[in-house]
């Protein structure tokens, strides 16, 4: 996102619609407290937000106008709230920075940086709750929109939610707003918040060795692990994944499985599939969805539940071998897996898929297709060459064991 704040915005990267389709830890950004919203009201006690859970990502509706109802990713890893050019504009406070505003800076996940407008906005409804006075970023989600098969009218970065207790309850699919002076017992093991910044920053545990890792709601990866100083052990040896999608630009993913285990609070996850990185490690949400996650900012904790503490265990991760960026008329390739089934059938970057099993692409929504590959034995891609179609069968397998 932009850099002149800091913000840790883990939402626009997006490992592009894939096997399981990801995003993937987005920007980092310098060092200074993100702003907090002018006034939080809660309109009661507990306030149950209307959420649907895509893929690993929790989506919540806020209230509009005969524009609305309005779509928003919850990104933990964000330290900004981004918004569309069109709310920015429909929702301006008369206080907002101008349009000739210096622009805000962002470090993108690939270590480059770009560069986005200021606004602040008047206020933002999320069922009950009451925001006023939001500072954001304006940013075009109309890729995350398509990946996502939901029009996406903004991402809420962590600060938003400093004045609340915020639960993410992903086994339920919901997104729970308190007060931080509310007297329920938060149920779960509690950990420390590292940041003072109020960065969502905790320390885990890889076998005996103890690293910090950021919540990273934004991101639908497993564990993205920077290893230097860990030398973590290896089930399965990294190798060659997915595509992953930047604010401003593409790199390949390195996925493998570790052989030790990774400790989070009292809760353990045996050889997780980890996705390895050279910027800050971070909890994705295909880890945190086995969890429900409450952070209270105010005392500088955050509480990971589950009704069992079984150990958890990822299963293999199955893949067609390809990317996509996706749009409703066609998905364009990607990325291909050096050495997978989509390899050899010749598959290549830039073909376009109008069809999948037989049915157009727009019938394929991200947890379709992510369902197709946890069963499928094979997927039928139709391809588009000039004028011509060409279907190509390509068997499903396992990208890490």
């Amino acid at each position: 996102m932009k850099r002149s704040l800091l913000l840790l915005a883990a939402c626009t990267a997006l490992l592009l619609f894939e096997g399981c389709a990801s995003l993937g830890p987005l920007p980092s950004p310098f060092r200074r407290t993100p702003p907090r919203p002018g006034r939080t009201s809660l309109g009661s006690q507990l306030v149950i937000v209307p959420t649907k859970a895509l893929g690993n990502f929790l989506i919540v509706e806020a209230k509009g106008d005969r524009f609305g109802p309005y779509h928003f990713l919850v990104d933990t890893g964000s330290s900004v709230t981004l918004v569309t050019p069109a709310l920015a504009k429909r929702y301006a406070s008369k206080d907002a920075p101008p349009a000739d505003a210096p622009r805000v800076r962002v470090l993108s996940a690939d270590g480059q940086t770009t560069e986005l407008a200021p606004t602040t906005l008047r206020q933002l409804e999320l069922g009950k709750a009451r925001f006023d006075d939001v500072f954001a970023l304006v940013y075009d989600c109309t890729a995350l929109s398509a990946h996502l098969g939901v029009k996406i009218d903004g991402i809420l970065g962590f600060p938003l939610f400093r004045e609340t207790l915020l639960t993410l309850d992903y086994p339920r699919a919901r997104v729970l707003l308190q007060s931080t002076r509310s007297l329920a017992a938060i149920p779960g093991t509690a950990i420390p918040l590292h940041d003072a910044s109020k960065t969502p920053l905790i320390s885990v545990r890889l076998g005996e060795r103890t690293f910090v890792a950021l919540i990273d709601s934004g991101s639908d990866a497993p564990l993205s692990l920077n290893p230097i100083g860990l030398n973590p052990a290896f089930a399965s040896a990294p190798r060659a994944g997915a595509t992953v999608g930047t604010l401003t630009g593409e790199r390949p993913q390195q996925i493998g499985r570790l052989a030790e285990t990774l400790t989070i609070g009292d809760h353990h996850l045996a050889r997780p599939i980890v996705d390895l990185t050279d910027e800050l490690s971070a909890l994705g949400g295909e880890i945190l969805k086995k969890f429900s996650v409450t952070f209270d900012q105010e005392h500088d904790r955050v509480y990971f539940h589950r009704d069992t503490h079984d150990t958890i265990v990822a299963p293999p991760r199955r893949s067609a071998g390809v990317s996509f960026n996706k749009t409703p008329a066609y998905w364009r390739i990607a990325g291909v897996v050096p050495g997978s089934p989509a390899d050899a059938a010749e598959i290549k970057l830039g073909d376009l898929v109008t069809h999948l099993n037989g049915e157009p692409v727009a019938k394929w929504d991200l947890n379709r297709y992510e369902q197709l590959l946890t069963t499928a034995q094979q997927v039928s891609f139709r391809l588009l060459e000039g004028v011509h179609e060409k279907v190509k069968d390509v068997p499903v397998f396992e990208l890490v064991p």
